[in-house]
């Protein structure tokens, strides 16, 4: 008879650890799928370069620009720098505007060349992160000289691939 309860015992226990492999298992399988197998899948570029430029790039990089500066008038110097912190998330907006388009720009048939082009773009990611950094900081010295980067990305960029306004 003890035979038979030791049995009995160790069937419920295989029983109800195969139930919760049964469990572990339907959830592993409802999880979401990787990310990359998202990205993968939904990718569609839309936008054309013309178009990035025109609605990411240019108004993101005058926001930049115009963030921080010295104005000398007849009445004296003006020193522009955000100060608020709703003033920096604007400004960090449009540096993270630049670095995603700096991907953007990369993704699909847009990118024009395995070359320079993938070279330019990494160059305004990089030129964006420096502005993103200083704006984290709130460091205006640094969204200043961040300014320069940015600049010469682009204008190198449009040195050797610019096709007409």
């Amino acid at each position: 008879m003890r035979i038979v309860h030791w049995l009995f015992v160790l069937s419920v226990a295989l029983f109800v650890s195969g139930i919760g492999f049964v469990i572990a298992g339907a959830r592993t399988a409802r999880q979401a799928p990787a990310a990359a197998d998202i990205a993968a899948a939904s990718l569609t570029p839309v936008a054309s370069v013309k178009q990035i430029m025109k609605g990411i790039v240019g108004p993101a990089a005058t926001v930049v620009f115009s963030s921080v500066g010295t104005t000398m008038t007849a009445t004296g110097t003006e020193e522009r720098a955000p100060h608020t912190d709703a003033e920096w998330e604007v400004v960090g907006n449009a540096a993270a505007a630049l670095i995603e388009s700096g991907n953007l720009l990369m993704m699909g048939s847009r990118a024009v060349d395995t070359g320079d082009w993938l070279k330019e773009s990494q160059a305004l990611i990089e030129a964006g992160k420096e502005a993103l950094k200083a704006t984290q900081a709130k460091d205006a010295d640094g969204v200043l000289a961040a300014g320069e980067p940015v600049n010469q990305s682009c204008d190198s960029c449009h040195r050797k691939y610019q096709r007409g306004s």
